[in-house]
């Protein structure tokens, strides 16, 4: 094993802030459905809103971010070793099964997270996002007078939003779940706070990825 820096500031900057974010619109979400009361309903419902343009702007960040730095390839979906993957997860780690994936800096995701996490990017959070934009400006000031969007039913856009929820919520039990996965319970989390973590010494693996790497970059500037 070697401590490697694989995880940059703006990568931990984006995971926690959109963690806290995630959690207080979910908290406020579900006051705001009537699950409970806490901060007060009108109050729910202008922290939410808050909290949701805080997201959005970080999500536009983000995608800049991961656009300029190249880290978008993370998300590439690969079909090698994901059948192996979904096994470990399922019984190998419960019988102290070796890990058929490992984790580099050129490869952080193991072939279920990429798939995971790229339909969180392209389809969840769309879900959310545009059908929380459609709540929120259904109906709207503007100009002494009120102006709606041309929405015929709203019901169906709450069932979306709702929908997206409670899915954004499985994910988050599962992912706090995989975070205990690592080579100790608290080391994924580890990484995350301080982007050193202990992985694998395989230089001659990694050597090879440095150098597709670089005859990539050979390719498309020839």
């Amino acid at each position: 094993m070697k401590t490697v820096y694989i995880y940059q500031k703006f990568e931990r900057f984006w995971h926690w802030t959109q963690a806290i974010l995630i959690f207080f619109l979910g908290f406020t979400g579900f006051e705001i459905h009537g699950s409970y009361s806490f901060f007060g309903y009108e109050n729910a419902v202008a922290y939410h809103n808050f909290a949701a343009w805080s997201l959005i702007v970080l999500i536009i960040f983000a995608i800049f971010w991961h656009l300029v730095t190249g880290e978008w390839k993370q998300y590439v979906p690969t079909f090698e070793n994901l059948i192996a993957q979904a096994q470990y997860y399922l019984s190998g780690i419960f019988k102290n099964a070796p890990h058929p994936t490992k984790k580099t800096v050129l490869s952080k995701l193991n072939p279920l997270q990429r798939l995971t996490y790229l339909g969180l990017k392209l389809a969840l959070f769309p879900i959310l996002v545009f059908s929380g934009i459609l709540y929120m400006y259904y109906r709207y000031p503007m100009n002494d007078t009120v102006q709606s969007l041309d929405v015929s039913n709203l019901e169906w856009i709450a069932y979306l939003h709702v929908f997206g929820a409670f899915m954004m919520v499985a994910f988050v039990i599962v992912h706090i779940y995989l975070t205990t996965t690592g080579h100790t319970v608290t080391s994924n989390i580890k990484a995350m706070l301080t982007g050193y973590e202990d992985i694998e010494d395989d230089e001659e693996e990694e050597i090879n990825l440095a150098n597709e790497g670089v005859a990539e970059v050979n390719k498309t500037v020839n």
